[in-house]
């Protein structure tokens, strides 16, 4: 008898759960094993004492009712997952219990005693509250951005559905799955069908596809899921989101249609541009060459008999007319341009540079410039265009020059690395009248001028046909400058080009 005494004692005092005895209308503590009394947080002198005295915090909770009822009805009492607050070290500090009241009975069938017993289940309560909190999150999320949620059993084909999944596909009951599919317009079955079957290898699907209202009207919805298998690699659960993309369906049918639109208006645009190339190329050119011959015989047969200002106006046509022919010929330059294919090859800088001296010989002499020239590398182009970006940056320094100072012309380079792709940076520095920096985009711009055509010559299409140029050879061109102290044009140029014609 002793040693199951004995052994009774070292059950209750070695178990981990908490559990004490008590009797009496006050309900005495008879007993309370260490995981107990250590739950309490009251030292280890409880024994004998009143359950209140030991803990009048919970005077105003339910558990003293609680034992009393079933001390008096002999009725076990059962709560799960309740919040107990203790007086932990002075602090009341809140916890959560499974626990139980549960009457003892003597030999004659009479209650004696209530036995409590508990198992604090704190952790498992919070980590249930923040699933709960983050499935709210969840699941308000969901439905504040228009999608819809499900699951499909695929066993029962029974479908859990939630935020607006009824309302996109909708209907206002519980449906099944093949009823659902019926809805997909007939045109996207077979495109469904082809995608759950590629899930059943990689385990995930996403398609868009068209459900047909009950007022015949269609929606545009985009569905992504996700196939759950069983340990044994058996699909399960398909659990996934759909959502309403009509409208942006719509934005971009509405796009496309703009875009088709503006394509064929620029299309027409250049087209007319073209046109109108053909035209200056055919129908004013020749204008333009008779008046410049009809000016020549003017002065050289006739020249005796005009007075000074004669001549004067006679010049005055003849400036006219070449600033017409170089206007004409940059608009066509300009608007050819990109209707004109040319093949790529090795272009020697050195060989381009010294051709456009030589076509610059006689503005060269006649202001008495110079041309300082480092040694260029080679790079891939189209020569004819390449020819005529340097030109125009080479005689722009020269025409740009001030009255009291010759032009002093320096072409300089160093290679760089952009991205992987070797590129030349070529600088034309000048000394002549300068630039704003304010104005260095604004001179790339077709038809642009700084200056009156009084002041220079030129048809403001010159610097707007090198930055075409550079762009159409992945190239870049930058300006630089200070006015009345010199302009800087910094060209920057792959050594390769990619495609086999620009």
């Amino acid at each position: 008898m002793y040693d199951n005494l004995l052994l009774l004692k070292d059950i209750v005092d070695n178990t981990p759960l908490p559990l004490a005895v008590y009797t009496g209308e006050e309900l005495k503590i008879e007993l309370a094993n260490p995981a107990m009394i250590q739950t309490w947080g009251k030292g280890d002198q409880v024994i004998g004492k009143n359950y209140l005295d030991v803990l009048p915090e919970i005077q105003n909770q339910p558990f003293f009712q609680q034992a009393s009822g079933v001390l008096k009805s002999g009725i076990a009492f059962h709560a799960k997952d309740k919040q107990v607050d203790l007086l932990i070290d002075g602090a009341l500090q809140t916890y959560y219990f499974n626990y139980s009241f549960i009457p003892l009975f003597d030999q004659q069938g009479k209650i004696y005693a209530v036995m409590n017993t508990g198992s604090d289940v704190t952790d498992l309560h919070l980590a249930k509250q923040q699933t709960q909190n983050a499935e709210e999150r969840l699941r308000m999320a969901i439905d504040s951005s228009g999608m819809g949620t499900y699951e499909i059993d695929l066993a029962t084909k029974q479908i859990k559905t939630s935020g607006n999944f009824n309302t996109i596909w909708s209907i206002d009951r519980e449906i099944a799955n093949e009823e659902l599919i019926a809805k997909l317009h007939p045109e996207d079955q077979a495109l469904r069908e082809k995608v759950h079957q590629e899930s059943l290898i990689t385990g995930k699907m996403s398609y868009q596809a068209r459900i047909i209202n009950d007022d015949g009207s269609v929606k545009w919805v985009k569905i992504n899921g996700k196939i759950i298998k069983d340990e044994k690699g058996t699909p399960m659960t398909i659990i996934g989101i759909i959502q309403d993309i009509h409208e942006q369906k719509q934005f971009e049918e509405e796009l496309k249609k703009q875009v088709a639109e503006s394509t064929q208006e620029l299309r027409r645009s250049n087209d007319d541009l073209l046109h109108f190339a053909n035209v200056v190329s055919h129908d004013l050119k020749e204008p333009i060459r008779k008046i410049k011959t009809f000016n020549s015989i003017l002065k050289d047969q006739y020249k005796a008999d005009f007075n000074e200002n004669s001549k004067k106006f006679l010049q005055k046509v003849d400036q006219s007319a070449q600033r017409m022919q170089n206007i004409i010929e940059g608009i066509l330059a300009y608007s050819t341009l990109d209707k004109k294919t040319q093949p790529i090859e090795k272009i020697n800088l050195n060989e381009v540079v010294e051709s456009i001296k030589t076509d610059l010989e006689l503005i060269i002499k006649e202001k008495e410039a110079i041309l300082i020239t480092s040694e260029l590398p080679d790079i891939q182009g189209a020569t004819i265009l390449i020819q005529q970006l340097f030109y125009n940056l080479i005689h722009n320094a020269l025409k740009f020059s001030k009255a009291d100072e010759p032009p002093r012309v320096i072409i300089s380079f160093m290679m760089v690395n952009n991205e992987s792709i070797e590129q030349v940076q070529i600088t034309i520095k000048d000394n002549g009248i300068g630039l704003d920096i304010i104005h260095a985009e604004r001179i790339f711009n077709a038809f642009e001028r700084l200056h009156s055509k009084d002041q220079y010559e030129g048809n403001g299409l010159g610097l707007a046909l090198c930055r075409k140029i550079a762009k159409r050879h992945g190239g870049s061109i930058t300006a630089m400058g200070e006015k009345d102290n010199g302009a800087e044009f910094i060209v920057t140029l792959p050594l390769r080009q990619i495609a086999e014609a620009l």
